[in-house]
């Protein structure tokens, strides 16, 4: 029995040395791979990475992660010259396979996320409006809500609006609704689908010209692939999935 208890005090020693080491190794590589994304795709902020799995040296004996999350803030997107913050990005690889050199890696599956508030998408909207949530049902149609002054709208996109036109609209508020969508994976394009009426002839046009933009998408890591967007109660979020996804650093 004396042999069997120092036998099981060794097992637990090993076993806790073996977990200590595991946990160094896998707490070293994720700085690794941290610095490796934030150099190899230019990015102004250090991501966070959490390798998935236990344990983790033996993964690695395999040259195969089962799944490796990558976070990163401080995102960034524009719109003639406003800076609009992206939050919660987001990318889950599973299946992560290294080359014998671990130089690159491929992951058999991939999905990202990501989320601008509307407080910051309003920083990008034309000047003299603001943008917000438009109701479940325009936002299951992937649509927001544009409000503002019309004539702030106008002057704001560069129209020189006439003093009788002025009198005419007054300080009419009006709202105008844009269909968002994805483009190319790292632009936010919104295009008015329903717009206020106005008395003035060719008005229309010229407020759709000023509601009319796209917002691209700055710093986001190649291995964030983003096909989908939905507007929600707080904001947009974007989502995407993908096979095979390259990592070479």
């Amino acid at each position: 029995m004396r042999a069997l208890r120092i036998l099981l005090i060794l097992v637990v020693i090993l076993g806790g040395l073996f977990t200590a080491a595991d946990r160094a190794a896998v707490n070293f590589v994720e700085g690794e791979i941290a610095d490796r994304v934030k150099s190899s795709q230019g990015l102004s902020s250090t991501p966070e990475v959490s390798i998935k799995g236990f344990p983790f040296l033996t993964q690695v004996l395999a040259t195969s992660l089962d799944e490796v999350d990558i976070s990163l803030d401080g995102v960034s997107a524009s719109a003639d010259g406003h800076a609009v913050q992206v939050t919660e990005v987001k990318a889950e690889l599973k299946d992560v396979k290294f080359n014998s050199s671990f130089s690159a890696a491929t992951a058999a599956r991939a999905t990202g996320s990501a989320h601008i508030s509307y407080a910051d998408l309003a920083k990008s909207a034309p000047k003299g409006s603001t943008i917000g949530y438009a109701g479940a049902e325009r936002a299951a149609k992937g649509q927001v809500k544009l409000t503002g002054r019309l004539t702030d709208v106008l002057e704001g996109a560069g129209v020189s609006v006439p003093d009788a036109v002025k009198a005419l609209l007054g300080d009419k508020t009006a709202s105008a609704y844009s269909t968002v969508s994805l483009v190319n994976g790292d632009t936010v394009r919104l295009r008015s689908a329903d717009l206020p009426t106005v008395p003035i002839p060719g008005l229309e046009d010229q407020i759709r010209d000023a509601v009319d933009y796209d917002l691209k998408i700055d710093g986001l890591p190649s291995t964030i692939k983003l096909d989908q967007v939905t507007a929600t109660e707080d904001g947009l979020r974007f989502s995407g999935a993908g096979t095979d996804v390259s990592l070479a650093g």
